[in-house]
């Protein structure tokens, strides 16, 4: 396969593109019939192959006029290769002062690429690497020879020698900007979407304790993602479920009139349950901030799964379904706190306010969802109820901030709720929120 095309689709995966195998061999084809002579012609047939989504486009767009835009000399490298070869030294390295006298662009142009290609600079990850890369490049491009020629001058010790000395120094500044800008573009191309993917499985694996205001941004889109991968796979996987398996007996029955040829072709299905969800969070102090991303990636879901109710508590059980459908997130995230966060924590309550005023939602197809540390400041935990509304749920899904150890420590009632729950589990990164909300949902698919 080309190699600009192998690295255009190095560049679009680093920037979370994603270009299967056949896809990409899709676009070498694409490359032999329409060539690059028609630059339109070119970017319209690679859109056509590698860009699926209006997202993926605007981000192969971006890459194919930067990528192609610093190869549009690659044609006159080739061709101006012999004239640059009788400006190169005896050993072999080009002498930086007569390319730089010479006021030729293409070959300036084309020594940059030939650097730029000899210290691998398109391999660069982090922005921290464009100096280091700058410099190799210079160095390849006879740096040192630049240098000695500078120290030339300053021994001269005369006006032409100080002078000369000067020019050199503004050529080696003007080079190494040169250099550096063109380090800025494969960083740009090839290091800034790896980067983007480096900080982003860091703030994914990040405690949600120690989220910060400035990382508020990155984590929304965060979220965004992980409910659009988890709305896809359960989305897909309930399509293939919904199929069933090849019912041979009714197949044969149903195609006895046409000789037993299968043109009605039957399949045995299985009923399967729409995803019903009903969320408890404890949104007193310690827990908020983790209840924050688990409605944040609920709600973002609503499509997936429509039948989902919210329920937020410190002591008082309120409903704040229409909280979050009538008002921006994160407004909807203030009014809860100070509607339902500023009591002291008491579970019994919230486990009574759940039997007398919204027993009903809670049956077979239910999984309820409790976030919260088991904390009730030793009131009762009333586990007598906690265990009703458990046994008649699909599932009961516990997720605790607080490490393991920590559970029944001082006011902790974990220990006399765990053992009525399907699973109780430590969350603390937006991933684990990822692995529980998977779990949910893989039940129903």
């Amino acid at each position: 396969m080309d190699r600009q095309i192998t690295s255009f689709i190095r560049a679009l995966r680093a920037s979370d593109v994603r270009v299967s195998t056949g896809e990409a061999l899709d676009a070498a084809r694409a490359v032999s019939v329409a060539g690059y002579a028609d630059r339109t012609l070119l970017k319209d047939s690679l859109r056509c192959t590698l860009a699926k989504s209006p997202d993926e486009a605007i981000t192969f767009d971006e890459l194919f006029d930067s990528f192609f835009a610093k190869r549009n000399l690659s044609s006159a490298d080739k061709s101006d290769s012999d004239g640059d070869a009788s400006r190169d030294s005896p050993s072999g390295q080009p002498d930086p002062v007569e390319l730089m006298d010479s006021g030729d662009e293409v070959a300036i142009a084309a020594a940059l690429e030939r650097a730029a290609d000899a210290v691998d600079a398109d391999d660069i990850r982090f922005s921290t690497q464009i100096a280091y890369y700058a410099q190799q490049m210079l160095k390849q491009m006879g740096g040192e020879k630049l240098q000695e020629r500078m120290m030339q001058a300053f021994d001269e010790r005369s006006e032409e020698g100080e002078a000369e000395a000067e020019r050199l120094i503004e050529m080696r500044r003007e080079l190494t900007k040169r250099a550096r800008e063109r380090v800025q573009r494969s960083y740009d191309i090839f290091g800034k979407g790896e980067t983007e993917q480096f900080r982003n499985e860091f703030a994914e694996n990040k405690k949600l304790s120690a989220i910060e205001l400035s990382d508020m941004a990155r984590m929304k889109v965060l979220v965004a993602r992980i409910a659009k991968r988890l709305a896809v796979k359960h989305s897909r996987r309930r399509r293939k479920k919904n199929r069933g398996q090849l019912d041979i007996r009714r197949t044969m029955r149903a195609n006895a009139g046409v000789d037993g040829v299968p043109f009605n072709v039957v399949w045995r299905q299985k009923k399967r349950e729409r995803p019903k969800i009903v969320v408890i969070c404890d949104v007193s102090g310690s827990v908020a901030r983790y209840v924050r991303f688990l409605l944040l990636l609920l709600w973002s879901m609503k499509d997936v799964v429509p039948d989902m109710h919210a329920f937020a508590f410190s002591n008082k059980l309120v409903e704040v379904d229409d909280v979050l459908e009538d008002n921006p997130f994160e407004h909807a995230m203030d009014i809860i706190i100070r509607v339902a966060g500023m009591g002291s924590t008491d579970y019994g309550q919230a486990w009574s306010d759940l039997k007398k005023d919204h027993e009903a939602l809670v049956d077979r197809r239910t999984t309820i969802i409790v976030l919260g540390d088991g904390r009730s400041n030793y009131d009762d935990p009333r586990t007598d109820l906690f265990r009703g509304c458990a046994s008649r749920a699909k599932r009961t899904i516990w997720l605790n901030p607080e490490p393991l150890a920590a559970w029944g420590t001082g006011d902790s009632e974990i220990p006399r709720y765990r053992p009525y729950c399907s699973t109780m589990s430590h969350v603390a990164t937006l991933r684990d929120l990822e692995r529980a909300v998977d779990d949910v949902l893989s039940a129903y698919s």
